[in-house]
C-alpha cells in the first residue's frame, strides 16, 4: 500500500525552489489560504480571516481565498462545513480557478489551511492542486520576494464533480467505531485526545476507538515543512493504518485532519475519508460514543 522511503504521489507537494521558477507561468494560480482560530470564552474559538496576513506580505501574483467566507456552507451551524458543489464552483471560478489550471495553495501559518482547500478540490474532482511545503514561512526563509500588491485572476468557469467517499459523516464514523477494517485517526493534540487539556469542542476526549497522530507532529516547527515520507509513514504504521481497508481522519472542524488525509494519499493510501465538522458535531451529540484517558 505504501512506500516507506518516498511518497507514492509526490506531485501534490512543491518546494519554494520549485515555485520561484514557475512564477511567470500564466497557467499557474497561487492562493494564500490563511485563517486563524481565535480563542473565545464561550464559543471554543472564533475565526479570524488571514486577509491581513495577505495584505502585509504574499507571494508575488498570489490571490487570497477566504475559507470560511467564500468556500464553506454559510447556512451550516458548524464552521468550515463542506459546501454544495455549485456554490464551491461559483466561488472558485470568481477567483480565476479553472479546471485546466495548476493550483498552488499555501498558508502563512499551519499548512492545514492549504491542505483543507486541497482536499476540497480533490473531493470535487480536481487533481492538479499542489501545496507549498513550508508555506510563506519557508518562502521567506529562502529569501524569496514577497509583495503587498493585491492580485486577481480573470474570472473563469470551474466544473465541480463530487467524488464519493472523500468527505464522510457521523454515520460512517459511528459504524467505524466497532469495525476493525477501519482506522480512525484524530489529528488533534495528545492532550485533546486524552482529555488532559487543550481546546474542547463539546464533551472532552475522542471518538471511541480512534487513534492519535497530531497534525502538529507531522510538521517541522522551524520550517513549517512536513517531515520526511519515512517519518510520516512510520507514525501511521504504528497505529495500524497500513492494515486498514479504510482510513478516516477527524479533528475539531475538519481542518487539521485534512493535512493527515492529504499525507495519507501522498503515501499511497487509496481509501481515505475526512470527517466534515468532526468534533464540533460529534462531541456535542450525547448519543455518539466518546472516550477519555
Amino acid at each position: 500500500m505504501t512506500n516507506n522511503n518516498n511518497f507514492a504521489h509526490p506531485q501534490y507537494l512543491v518546494t519554494s525552489e520549485w515555485l520561484v521558477e514557475k512564477l511567470q507561468d500564466n497557467n499557474l494560480r497561487i492562493y494564500d489560504c490563511t485563517a486563524h482560530l481565535l480563542p473565545h470564552p464561550t464559543e471554543t474559538y472564533t475565526i479570524g480571516s488571514g486577509r491581513s496576513d495577505y495584505d502585509k506580505a504574499h507571494i508575488p501574483g498570489a490571490d487570497f481565498l477566504d475559507l470560511q467566507e467564500e468556500l464553506s456552507d454559510r447556512d451550516s451551524r458548524f464552521r468550515f462545513t463542506f459546501p454544495k458543489a455549485e456554490d464551491f464552483a461559483a466561488a472558485v471560478g470568481k477567483k480565476g480557478l479553472g479546471n485546466n489550471n495548476t493550483i498552488i495553495l499555501y498558508s502563512t501559518t499551519s499548512p492545514q489551511w492549504a491542505t483543507r482547500i486541497w482536499w476540497m478540490l480533490r473531493a470535487f474532482g480536481f487533481y492538479n492542486a499542489k501545496v507549498l511545503d513550508g508555506g510563506l514561512v519557508r518562502w521567506k526563509q529562502q529569501g524569496y520576494p514577497t509583495s503587498t500588491e493585491p492580485a486577481q485572476y480573470p474570472h473563469t468557469t470551474f466544473i465541480a464533480d463530487l467524488q464519493a467517499g472523500l468527505i464522510t459523516n457521523k454515520d460512517e464514523m459511528k459504524n467505524a467505531v466497532n469495525d476493525k477494517t477501519f482506522c480512525t485517526i484524530n489529528a488533534l493534540s495528545r492532550a485533546q485526545h486524552t482529555a488532559s487539556g487543550g481546546t474542547v469542542y463539546g464533551r472532552p476526549g475522542r471518538i471511541s476507538n480512534s487513534e492519535n497522530v497530531p497534525t502538529s507532529s507531522l510538521v517541522n516547527p522551524d520550517t513549517h515543512m512536513f517531515l520526511s515520507p519515512r517519518e510520516i509513514s512510520q507514525k501511521f504504521s504504528e497505529i495500524g493504518a497500513d492494515k486498514a481497508d479504510r482510513v478516516l481522519t477527524y479533528c475539531g472542524g475538519g481542518i487539521a485532519a485534512s493535512a493527515t488525509a492529504m499525507l495519507l494519499v501522498m503515501l499511497g493510501y487509496e481509501n481515505v475519508g475526512l470527517y466534515d465538522n468532526s468534533m464540533s458535531e460529534w462531541a456535542n451529540n450525547p448519543n455518539l460514543p466518546m472516550e477519555t484517558g
